[in-house]
């Protein structure tokens, strides 16, 4: 069985993050990580590879700079990782990211994808389920458990009303919840190790993608103006007499004033 993880590189979310001007996040002016959600899409590939013995590859799409953070991504117990570099693809926005993720698995070959649900930096949950479109294979999102039984995948997911079990075929592309499982520190050995696993460089041209099919000008969303969040306002204080009657009424109203209640 194989399976691949797509990871990708963001700014790290405790830093103050800034736009150039050409409306892209400035990923070189503040310290880059691994995304945090894509350490539970990992953990549950290398269960895989621990319980079935899976191939287990990561996969990114990101610029030179960004080989440190595959590399941390093997140390998790990957076995290897596929890296499309190319100038050609700076600026893409979701779609434009799924159509490069979706050719290099093509090319690659997979039974199972397993991807996190979101990104810390965009935050769109769209790229699962463009990538499962593409490559018109199932897709099954928001997985909270995860299970392979022959050819088959099973998701349970939670939702308000209860928990739904979706099945598919394999191969799928399979998107996962932060409370999937509880992720593994990498350990000495495995940071050792990452250092000389194979990482496999692609460019777009590797991957037969047309270079005016992705990037910034040729994505289907642009960018045409952005603002700071406005400051943080002093907010309102309620003082109570000590009956706990005036700080209850004092929230009802706020709360029906805003229709939340």
């Amino acid at each position: 069985m194989k399976v691949i993880v797509p990871v990708k590189r963001v700014p790290d979310t405790a830093t103050d993050k800034k736009l150039e001007t050409d409306m892209t996040v400035d990923r070189d002016g503040v310290e880059s990580v691994l995304c945090p959600v894509n350490e539970f899409s990992i953990e549950e590939a290398v269960r895989l590879k621990e319980s079935m013995g899976a191939e287990v590859k990561a996969l990114v799409v990101g610029p030179a700079s960004a080989q440190s953070i595959v590399r941390k991504a093997l140390s998790y117990g990957l076995d290897g990782a596929i890296q499309v570099t190319d100038d050609a693809v700076s600026g893409s926005d979701a779609i434009a990211t799924a159509r490069i993720i979706a050719a290099a698995l093509q090319q690659e070959g997979f039974d199972l994808v397993i991807m996190g649900g979101q990104s810390t930096d965009a935050r769109t949950s769209i790229v699962p389920a463009a990538v499962a479109e593409i490559l018109g294979v199932p897709s099954l999102t928001y997985a909270r458990k995860l299970e392979i039984d022959g050819d088959k995948v099973t998701v349970h997911r939670e939702s308000e009303d209860g928990w739904h079990v979706i099945e598919s075929s394999l191969p799928a592309v399979v998107s996962v919840v932060e409370a999937i499982n509880e992720p593994r520190y990498p350990s000495f050995k495995g940071i050792m190790a990452a250092k000389s696993k194979p990482l496999d460089t692609k460019t777009v041209a590797d991957l037969g993608i047309d270079a005016a099919s992705v990037g910034m000008d040729n994505s289907p969303s642009q960018i045409t103006a952005a603002q700071p969040p406005p400051p943080k306002g002093a907010g309102q204080k309620v003082e109570d007499d000590g009956t706990g009657a005036v700080g209850a009424k004092a929230l009802a109203d706020f709360l029906q004033q805003r229709k939340l209640i």
